[in-house]
């Protein structure tokens, strides 16, 4: 299991625990757990987001940078022995 996929089962567990407390009439304690619950989608979709930057960030074998090289770069130093 992901971090995201555990962090979303926390998310929907916290809101129907905070409907079931707004139901019951506890409005603090299902604002709480409304807000926990917000905050554990927040997280959900920061691990989301830190998976596809690992994968973007992968080397890549065939680099073409390398290849493309051009010599306006280089100085000519006079100076050499």
């Amino acid at each position: 299991m992901t971090w995201q996929r555990a962090w979303m089962i926390a998310a929907v567990l916290l809101v129907i625990a905070g409907a079931i407390f707004l139901w019951r009439n506890n409005l603090s304690a299902a604002f709480v757990t409304g807000a926990l619950g917000a905050c554990a989608w927040f997280l959900s979709h920061r691990a989301q987001l830190r998976a596809e930057m690992t994968d973007e960030e992968e080397p890549d074998t065939d680099s073409d940078e390398l290849s493309h090289a051009t010599d306006s770069d280089r100085v000519d130093n006079e100076y050499d022995d």
